[in-house]
């Protein structure tokens, strides 16, 4: 028997919590359909809108382009491409502007006051 590839998509809770939940770091990475998911629900931290390496993956996923097929265009090989695409990827700004260049996109940098890094428990 093959292995079903169906996507299983999660569901917010249509009844409210009596409580608001802290802004928790997390410990361990998240995956990216989950990433995905509380973004479209507007449920993401606020420490994990920018996550350069899935924003890279939705980026190249919405430009319909395979790893393979963004490589060839990157100059680079697909593992490159694999890894920037990371929870804990840093790639530098020169990559990630040609990445946006070649999927079509707009890469806009800011630096704000007021938005402290996660601080490690």
């Amino acid at each position: 028997m093959g292995k079903d590839h169906s996507q299983r998509l999660i569901e917010p809770s249509s009844t409210p919590l009596p409580f608001d939940l802290p802004d928790l770091c997390r410990k361990r990475p998240r995956d990216y359909e989950e990433w995905l998911a509380l973004g479209r629900w507007g449920r993401l931290p606020r420490r994990e809108k920018i996550v350069p390496g899935f924003l890279l993956r939705k980026a190249r996923e919405e430009a319909s382009l395979s790893q393979q097929k963004l490589a060839v265009r990157l100059g680079c090989s697909q593992q490159a491409v694999s890894q920037a695409e990371r929870w804990h990827s840093n790639p530098t700004v020169g990559f990630m502007e040609s990445w946006a260049r070649e999927t079509g996109c707009e890469l806009a940098l800011e630096l704000a006051r007021g938005v402290l890094p996660c601080e490690p428990v």
